[in-house]
């Protein structure tokens, strides 16, 4: 009877740790950053933790900084990500990191923000002072793209006061009457919340696209992109397929159901509700995939590249990036 007991309790030990087993294999770990990158999730995310996506495994992670995001892919303890679009490429491009990408899911969120009403295009910027954050990074590189685009040459023509956070450009603006600043979203609509006397001037979003009119392909200014590792990507390919689908649900919701949208992103600690209600129609969330994807994002890469080839790892991504269903 002992042997026959310890044989039964060995059996069910073996059957609870391969459902479990099955379960963590099956299952799907999602991390985006705070901000417009995480906003087009919230319907999956509430539908995967109270309604029809209930039981397909998904877990999300919610963060604050990139510098968090990018060990946990290395690491491979997480599947899917939402990262800036160059860190995408970045990452790619790291030897022992192996990411594709699945969509484009959030355009440009980068606005010219003015204490007066002096602007209306980008020629108004000519001899002025600009304030802005993201010397190095991105919103410097998109900056000088439509600068330069324009016949305005950054290093002369304009003055560009780097600063090391938002906060201080909010800062110059509300001290200065007609100062100009290069804000992101969310934080243009916080801004416009604490003070009355701001308005958007310029969009860069739709600048971009100007510049870019003419080109047989064009591109676009984009911020966040959503990677998986490739080694689920190939285990996994339905699942996944099956979760870009849902993602492509949940951007369109968001974008039809703002106030809904904004109680979720709010439920999330994403941005404060109040703030993602004013937000949303202007972070351009979107879900771009397939051979727009490609067009879109390589072209917005190489604009990088050509600046500094360190912004996307040394080199613009080759074919096998991109995520084919």
């Amino acid at each position: 009877m002992k042997r026959l007991l310890s044989v039964l309790f060995l059996t069910l030990f073996l059957a609870a740790f391969v459902f479990s087993a099955c379960a963590d294999e099956t299952g799907m770990k999602i991390v985006a950053l705070k901000g417009p990158t995480a906003m087009g999730m919230v319907q999956m995310m509430d539908e995967a933790e109270n309604g029809a996506l209930k039981d397909k495994g998904y877990s999300f992670e919610i963060v604050s900084d990139i510098q968090l995001v990018t060990p946990m892919v290395v690491k491979g303890e997480v599947d899917v990500a939402a990262v800036p679009a160059n860190i995408a490429s970045v990452l790619y491009n790291n030897d022992g990191v192996d990411v594709q990408v699945l969509a484009v899911n959030t355009l440009g969120v980068l606005y010219i923000v003015e204490s007066g009403d002096t602007v209306s295009s980008i020629e108004d910027l000519k001899g002025r002072t600009i304030y802005a954050s993201g010397k190095g990074a991105t919103p410097e590189y998109a900056l000088n793209y439509i600068l330069n685009a324009n016949g305005i040459d950054p290093a002369k023509d304009v003055s560009i006061e780097w600063k090391s956070e938002h906060a201080e450009c909010l800062n110059a603006l509300i001290a200065e009457e007609n100062a100009i600043a290069m804000l992101p979203q969310p934080f243009v609509t916080t801004a416009m919340i604490k003070a009355e006397n701001l308005r958007v001037a310029l969009d860069l979003n739709e600048e971009w696209l100007k510049a870019q009119e003419g080109n047989e392909a064009p591109s676009a200014l984009i911020t966040g992109s959503v990677i998986v590792r490739k080694a689920y990507a190939e285990a996994h390919h339905d699942e996944l397929t099956a979760f870009m689908d849902a993602y492509a649900a949940s951007v369109a919701y968001v974008n039809e159901n703002v106030d809904a949208a904004a109680e979720l992103v709010g439920k999330y600690d994403i941005v404060p509700a109040a703030v993602a209600k004013k937000a949303i129609p202007a972070c351009n969330i979107v879900f771009i995939e397939g051979e727009e994807l490609k067009s879109r994002l390589g072209g917005y890469l190489s604009e990088l590249f050509a600046q500094n080839p360190k912004a996307v790892g040394g080199a613009v991504p080759a074919d096998d990036f991109y995520f084919v269903r």
